[in-house]
């Protein structure tokens, strides 16, 4: 994730504050985070749909350098206006959005329509969580730890998705801190059954704990899978387990 160059951003800043004009049509859909320490449901992540529920791959596709600013604002407004239609703030969960570091230009300016977005829904910015996702690669770690810097200061809290493969590794922990790290599925697989993966697992939960970094582990589909990351004590979970993510919709989960 280098700097972005603000001759390839569409607007750059220059609408923040009002909002701009989705690139194209897209919607929402929402999986939840489980705690089962506190037998509650504690996050809803909001994840990319096509406008009749097409897959993620088929509305990312569509994202150029020119139009991802446009984006990436878009998908915080879509989230935070239909989660709060949804009645998520009254769940008293929070809700997790992806971001792109790359499509800020001026993490001041660029923040602008999600704190305004959130007060025109009456949603507390407290219980925002923006998401770094594996497949962006950062390379300017000061504009990605001066983001962080302008999320926390308007309350919000940040995280790391996918850790532990494609750029989401150690080295990424090393140079950022989030308040959160989701530990990607690829590790957790099979988990129960491989002394490999429970030992690369165990060695981030120390990390994340010796770091006081909340810990999630996403993609649990088995009760053994399960039993396995709670050894390791882990509570937070992810996963087609417990609900797959609702299009437009705030799954139940039956805890």
């Amino acid at each position: 994730m280098d700097t972005p160059d603000p001759s390839l951003i569409t607007d750059p800043c220059g609408a923040c504050a009002d909002g701009i004009a989705p690139p194209f049509p897209f919607s929402m859909a929402f999986q939840p985070v489980v705690d089962l320490a506190g037998l509650k449901i504690r996050a809803y992540e909001a994840l990319v749909r096509g406008p009749a529920d097409e897959p993620a791959a088929t509305v990312l596709s569509r994202v150029t350098p020119a139009n991802r600013y446009a984006f990436d604002q878009s998908c915080r407004m879509k989230a935070i206006g239909l989660a709060s239609r949804l009645g998520l703030r009254q769940t008293g969960a929070s809700l997790s959005i992806n971001f792109i570091p790359g499509a800020m230009y001026s993490p001041e300016t660029c923040i602008r329509a999600t704190v305004a977005a959130a007060r025109r829904n009456d949603f507390p910015l407290n219980r925002l969580v923006f998401e770094l996702t594996e497949d962006e690669k950062v390379a300017d770690y000061a504009h990605l730890r001066n983001i962080a810097r302008v999320y926390h200061a308007n309350g919000c809290r940040t995280a790391i998705d996918d850790f532990g493969t494609g750029f989401a590794g150690l080295s990424l922990l090393a140079n950022f801190q989030p308040d959160i790290v989701k530990i990607d599925k690829a590790l957790l697989r099979g988990l129960d059954a491989d002394k490999r993966r429970e030992a690369i697992v165990a060695g981030i939960v120390a990390i994340c704990r010796s770091l006081c970094i909340e810990i999630v582990a996403e993609g649990v589909e088995t009760q053994a899978e399960l039993a396995a990351l709670r050894a390791l004590g882990i509570s937070l979970f992810q996963g087609h387990l417990f609900a797959r993510a609702g299009f437009e919709t705030l799954p139940t989960v039956a805890l």
